[in-house]
């Protein structure tokens, strides 16, 4: 996919896509080559889906600084997780969400927390002047999530959820995946079965939570037709 949009951009066409692989791995490059041709290369759809979320940041908070990101990216394992806080095992929360298609025959990339590093790479190289890649960050999925941690996190007015999240210190930027506990009172606390969410830390506006769907063909197909549009309008 990286070669298909290479070449794309180099004969000076616009590039729409879903696909997480070119915006990952060589999103700095598709971004440069894009410039010197005069074209786009646009790839709303690789994070949240349809939901706005890197349009917004480019045009919505255009003039502020994203300080850092924390967000629920991966539907799969937030339905699981919902699940088991209503009194599901693991297993059998993995179950459902392959009757319901959430989840693949292999589910290592949603449960194992590689779907959602992905994204946090995406938006970390995009907003934050990162050059980061998969090897670089810290993953830990919610494999290692039994009842009892769901039923203590409760004792606690707390929920599990598993996060990308980044944030700057100086300037060194830190991105890590991990299931993590957070207060009810979190806006991501709320966000349950296959949702999306993510808060954005700004200098100018403060965080800004977006909830949406983070998946599905309809949803994925808006992406594709935002970018369009927003080429077309340009």
């Amino acid at each position: 996919a990286v070669t298909h949009c290479r070449q794309a951009l180099g004969r000076g066409m616009h590039v729409v896509t879903s696909n997480k692989g070119p915006a990952m791995l060589a999103g700095k490059e598709m971004q440069q080559l894009a410039a010197e041709n005069g074209v786009r290369f646009c790839f709303e759809g690789t994070v949240m889906s349809g939901t706005p979320t890197i349009g917004f940041i480019m045009r919505c908070l255009a003039g502020n600084d994203i300080n850092g990101f924390k967000g629920i990216l991966n539907g799969t394992s937030n339905f699981m997780l919902t699940r088991m806080e209503e009194g599901m095992t693991y297993e059998a929360a993995l179950k459902e969400a392959q009757e319901l298609g959430y989840a693949e025959a292999d589910p290592t990339a949603d449960v194992g927390g590689w779907d959602a590093a992905a994204k946090g790479v995406i938006l970390a190289n995009t907003f934050m002047g990162t050059d980061l890649s998969l090897k670089d960050i810290p993953v830990t999925g919610i494999t290692g999530l039994k009842p009892e941690h769901i039923v203590e996190a409760q004792a606690e007015k707390k929920r599990w959820k598993l996060c990308v999240d980044c944030d700057m210190d100086g300037e060194k930027v830190d991105l890590k995946i991990e299931p993590m506990k957070l207060d009810l009172i979190d806006p991501l606390a709320s966000v349950g079965g296959a949702t999306n969410a993510i808060t954005f830390k700004t200098d100018l506006m403060g965080p800004i939570t977006i909830v949406g769907a983070g998946a599905g063909r309809v949803e994925t197909g808006f992406s594709i037709l935002s970018d369009l549009l927003w080429i077309h309008s340009e």
